[in-house]
C-alpha cells in the first residue's frame, strides 16, 4: 500500500510546491483585478475625450512642461542620470533582460510558455500603443506649434506602457516558475516602481506630457489584463505545458489516483488473491 503523500520516483521532478530547490512565492503574480482594469479603461477613455475637446487637462499639462522647461535638466549636468532612468521603460533594455529570464526558464524547465507570453505581449503593445499614437496624433512638449498634428506620436507614453506590461510579465514568470525570492522581489519591486520612474523622467526631461505618461500606464495594465486572459484560456493549453510544473510532471491523480500514490499495478482483489 502506499500513502496520500508519496515521494517522487528517482528521475522523476517533484512539483515546484514540493521540491525543495523551488522556493514559495514571496510576491503575488500581478494579474490586474477586474475593478483596476476597469478604472484605466475608465482614465484612458476620459483623458483622451479631454485632450481632444480641448479641456483642461490640456492646460494642466502646458503649465507642468512650462515649469520643466525652467528646470532645463536637458541642459545639464543631470541629463544622463535622468536619461538613464528612462530607460526602465526602453524596450532594448527590457527585451535584454527578458531574453535571460525567458532562455534560462527554457533550459531549466523545458517550456516555451514564456517565450509565448512575452511575444504575445510584444505584439499587443506594439499595434495598440502605435495605433493610439497615429490615431490621436499628438505632439510631444518640445515641438514647436500645433498641440495635434499629423506627425505627433506622444501620446499615449510607449516607455510608460511598455514599463508596465513587460515588467508585469516577467514579474508573472519569476513567480509561476518560483524562481529564488529575491529574483520575485526584483521583478515585483520593478513591475511597480519601474512605470513610475520611468514616467518621471520622461515629464522631467520634458520628453512627454504628464497626461501622455498616465494614459501609457493605464494601456499598459490593460494590456497586461489581456496577456493573462488569454494566457488562461489559450497560451499555455497550446503550448502544453502547466505554469510552474515541469512538463514532464502530471497531476497526482494522472499518476497515481486520488490518493497521489505512486503508478503501479494494482492489488488483486482479495477473492482473487492465490492464497
Amino acid at each position: 500500500m502506499t500513502s496520500g503523500a508519496s515521494r517522487p520516483r528517482r528521475g522523476e521532478h517533484a512539483p515546484p510546491d514540493v521540491a525543495g530547490e523551488h522556493p514559495r512565492r514571496v510576491v503575488s503574480a500581478g494579474r490586474p483585478p477586474w475593478w483596476l482594469l476597469v478604472l484605466a479603461l475608465g482614465v484612458a477613455v476620459a483623458v483622451t475625450a479631454d485632450l481632444l475637446t480641448r479641456g483642461g487637462l490640456e492646460r494642466m499639462d502646458l503649465r507642468v512642461s512650462q515649469a520643466v522647461s525652467a528646470w532645463d535638466l536637458a541642459g545639464s549636468a543631470a541629463y544622463w542620470p535622468v536619461w538613464a532612468v528612462t530607460q526602465l521603460g526602453g524596450r532594448g533594455f527590457i527585451l535584454v533582460v527578458l531574453a535571460v529570464l525567458v532562455g534560462y526558464l527554457a533550459w531549466r524547465r523545458r517550456t516555451l510558455v514564456p517565450l509565448v507570453r512575452v511575444l504575445v505581449a510584444l505584439v499587443l503593445l506594439t499595434a495598440v500603443v502605435y495605433g493610439f499614437k497615429y490615431g490621436t496624433g499628438r505632439t510631444a512638449p518640445a515641438y514647436p506649434g500645433s498641440f495635434f498634428h499629423r506627425d505627433g506620436q506622444s501620446y499615449p507614453s510607449g516607455h510608460v506602457a511598455n514599463a508596465v506590461l513587460m515588467w508585469g510579465v516577467a514579474r508573472w514568470q519569476a513567480v509561476e516558475f518560483r524562481l529564488p525570492e529575491r529574483v520575485q522581489r526584483t521583478f515585483g519591486l520593478l513591475s511597480v516602481a519601474g512605470p513610475v520612474a520611468t514616467g518621471v523622467a520622461m515629464v522631467g526631461l520634458d520628453f512627454h506630457w504628464v497626461t501622455d505618461a498616465v494614459v501609457g500606464a493605464a494601456v499598459g495594465l490593460l494590456l497586461l489584463g489581456v496577456v493573462h486572459a488569454l494566457d488562461a484560456v489559450v497560451l499555455s493549453r497550446w503550448v502544453g505545458a502547466r505554469t510552474g510544473r515541469p512538463p514532464q510532471q502530471r497531476r497526482p491523480e494522472a499518476v497515481g489516483g486520488r490518493g497521489g500514490g505512486t503508478a503501479g499495478p494494482r492489488p488483486r482483489s482479495r477473492s482473487t488473491r492465490v492464497r
